[in-house]
Formats: structure tokens, sequence, C-alpha cells
């Protein structure tokens, strides 16, 4: 990590996807740190013909990605989360002005704004795996924010399967820097929100991002500062990919739920910076 000029004013490129929790923390970052532009990634492009044929000739692909699909419309939270990020109206940016929208993160249009910015810290949420030159283009560092607690809970969908393992101590979120590998980068801190026995998986979720928004912003602060906070990941964890949840995972987490898994727990919001 470089640090950067101090004549310069510290600038920030956020890079997040679309839905409601993604622009809370775009939002939340253009309020307090000097953003100098917002990349949504809304996935518009329409798959290449390669992948269309390998997907209709392998059963066993398209049988999952189907499987997926359903189990998403089944999840549609979309109002309930905007409700709770944007209690007072519609889910937007603040600050239009600043968003680039783009089908995927790696676009070249993507890398032509970081040239043209050249910012110190390029602080993701919600894209798809980012890969070169992307990757190394930041001066100082790219931080993501990820939804689970590296590294035993890396991947996708971790809040449900913390309470699936029925661990609800080890939902929360993870601020790291970014390697070639998936939520491995060197930890910075862990946010993990107050749980209480009327939550539910998205709650939580949702209470988790709130909060690391503030973290967020305080990560930045520090930077400016020159203080960079961070620790290797010692262990490999547990990798959590998409297509490992099912309906019948579902089913039993909801019977957990329902029989008392969070009945006696109340846990206080817990920060933990890595040093």
């Amino acid at each position: 990590m470089v640090k950067s000029d101090s004549k310069k004013e510290f600038s920030v490129l956020v890079l997040c996807g679309g839905a409601p929790r993604h622009l809370y923390v775009a939002n939340t970052l253009a309020e307090a740190t000097n953003v100098v532009g917002i990349v949504l990634e809304v996935g518009s492009r329409s798959p290449g013909l390669q992948k269309i044929l390998k997907t209709i000739f392998r059963p066993h692909i398209l049988y999952r990605k189907v499987r997926r699909l359903l189990l998403d419309r089944y999840l549609a939270s979309g109002s309930d989360e905007e409700r709770f990020f944007f209690a007072k109206g519609k889910a937007k940016l603040t600050q239009e002005s600043l968003a680039t929208r783009v089908g995927n993160i790696n676009d070249k249009e993507v890398m032509d704004l970081v040239k043209k910015h050249q910012p110190d810290v390029i602080a993701v949420f919600g894209t798809s795996l980012i890969k070169e030159p992307l990757l190394s283009s930041a001066k100082q560092s790219m931080i993501n924010l990820h939804g689970g607690l590296s590294p035993h809970y890396r991947g996708a969908d971790c809040t449900f399967w913390a309470l699936y393992n029925q661990e609800p101590d080890q939902v929360g979120c993870t601020l790291h820097y970014i390697d070639p590998g998936i939520d491995t980068g060197m930890l910075i801190a862990h946010i993990s929100p107050e749980v209480t026995p009327d939550d539910s998986e998205n709650s939580l979720f949702w209470k988790g991002v709130k909060e690391s928004a503030k973290i967020y912003c305080e990560l930045m602060d520090k930077l400016k500062t020159g203080r960079y906070p961070g620790k290797k990941q010692m262990e490999r964890g547990c990798l959590y990919q998409v297509k490992k949840r099912t309906m019948s995972h579902q089913k039993k987490l909801e019977s957990s739920l329902e029989n008392g898994l969070l009945e006696k727990v109340n846990l206080p919001t817990r920060i933990v910076w890595f040093k």
C-alpha cells in the first residue's frame, strides 16, 4: 500500500451494486469523504452465445441456475430492503451526478474512470469478482465490504449459513483489502450487528450493512491520516458458493427460527479492528 500525495485531496471511487443496501453505503461514504465517482454494476449485459450453449447442453448447470432463480424469487424482499435503508422514500443516490452505470464491473469504462480520477482508495461493496487490470489500479488500496465474517464465512449467503450452522454470534460483515482470492485479503475490521430474538436473516444482514457503513467512513478517516489497519488471514476458513444453498436448506433454517434458534440470544453490536 502506497501513501497518497499529501498535496492532493484524499479521494475515493466507489464500486457497488444497485440494490438499496448498496446505494445506502455509497451515500454514506459520499457524505463523509471525498467521493469522486460511484460506479453501479447493473448487470445489463446479455450472456454470450458460448455461455448460453454451455448452460443448455449441460443439464446440471441449467438445473442449478433454475433452482437458484426459484429460490431468489421465494426470498425476494426488495420493498422491505428499501424501507429498511430508505425509510423516508425511494432508494436512490443522493449525488446522482457522481454515478456511472456499467454492465460489468470489469468493463473498460471503469478502468477509464480510475485513470481519470486516480483515486487513493477504491471502496467496493456488492460487485462481481474484480479482475486485472482493475484489481491493481488504486493508488493506495482497494477495499471490500463483505457480508460475512472472514475467514470462516467467505463467499455468498454468509448470514444464512451462520444461522443455519446455529452460530448467530458469527453473523456480521468484514472490511478487508482485496486480493485475487474471494474474501481472502488482509482483514481490517469485523462488524457484528445487534442480535435479538425478533431478528431474521434479512434483518441481521441489513443491520450488519448499516453498521458497516459507519465503520467504512471511520476507515476512510484512518487512511487519510496515514493509518493502515490490517492483519493477514491465517486460516482458509470456509467458502460458501451461491449454488450450495437450496430450498431444503432454506426450509430447515426457517424451522430452526420458528423453534427458537434466537429465542435466548441478545448480543450487542460488536466491532473488532485488526492491526
